[in-house]
């Protein structure tokens, strides 16, 4: 992997982590006295991710970088949405293989070597439901947390163009035909510890999550192997997920203001 890309990687890291820390302070003016009652938890998150199965053939570990919201009723019960964002630099299946030359060269229009490289790139939006089952004698909203979802898992190869030199055969609609676009129903699972800190608390949780997806290509050609991929496919990943909230008490909370 080249040196570039871990930059890559620790920039969003570190921009994630900077981010929690500085809405950490924004909490305060929302919070009560404690931590009870009915609560919207605006939530950022961020971790590695590995896939199982079928989509190991295509592409290796990634980074998932997630927003969501939850309901949280007084007895812990979440009803919530997300989104999440899936990079990662490593593609294993060359969809490009039969426009390179004997040497592994992809050709420009001034007929020099372009630097066209491959990228995995995804999304999954959804719905999830789940509770916080407390463990703490002095903070009930610290526990094990878990949720169910479903939604949309869609993933795709980005080819990522040289700046400097055109390729024509990847220009336009033509790039569609590489891409491997690939989508469909999945399943979300999610356990870990959670903490809703009480006045000025902290606001965090940390678990591994669980996808299972019923994908199949939508692109009605591959141009590369020159038919229609039809099959189904099960599309697995598991993660680590670490996550700041931001919550929003409802009801007869009492506001603190600096």
């Amino acid at each position: 992997m080249r040196p570039i890309r871990w930059k890559l990687y620790i920039q969003a890291g570190l921009m994630s982590a900077m981010m929690m820390l500085l809405l950490q302070p924004l909490s305060a003016q929302f919070l009560g006295s404690g931590n009870s009652g009915k609560v919207i938890l605006l939530n950022f998150g961020y971790g590695p991710q590995i896939p199982i199965g079928e989509l190991t053939d295509r592409f290796g570990n990634n980074f998932a970088a997630e927003v969501s919201a939850d309901f949280m009723t007084p007895s812990n019960w979440t009803f919530g949405v997300q989104g999440q964002f899936l990079f990662g630099s490593e593609v294993k299946e060359d969809v490009l293989a039969g426009l390179r030359t004997e040497t592994g060269d992809i050709i420009g229009n001034d007929r020099e070597p372009a630097d066209i490289q491959l990228r995995q790139r995804g999304s999954y939006y959804g719905v999830r439901a789940g509770r916080l089952i407390g463990l703490s004698q002095n903070n009930d909203r610290t526990g094990i947390r878990i949720n169910l979802g479903a939604g949309l898992l869609q993933h795709r190869i980005r080819i990522q163009d040289d700046p400097f030199r055109t390729v024509p055969q990847l220009t336009g609609e033509y790039e569609k035909g590489y891409d491997r676009l690939t989508n469909g129903l999945a399943l979300h699972q999610f356990v870990g510890y959670q903490t809703i800190g009480k006045t000025n608390g902290v606001n965090l949780t940390i678990g591994f999550e669980f996808f299972q997806g019923f994908t199949q290509n939508r692109r009605s050609f591959n141009f590369d192997t020159r038919v229609a991929d039809t099959e189904q496919r099960l599309d697995l990943l598991a993660g680590l997920r670490f996550s700041f909230s931001l919550p929003f008490y409802q009801g007869n909370s009492e506001e603190i203001f600096y």
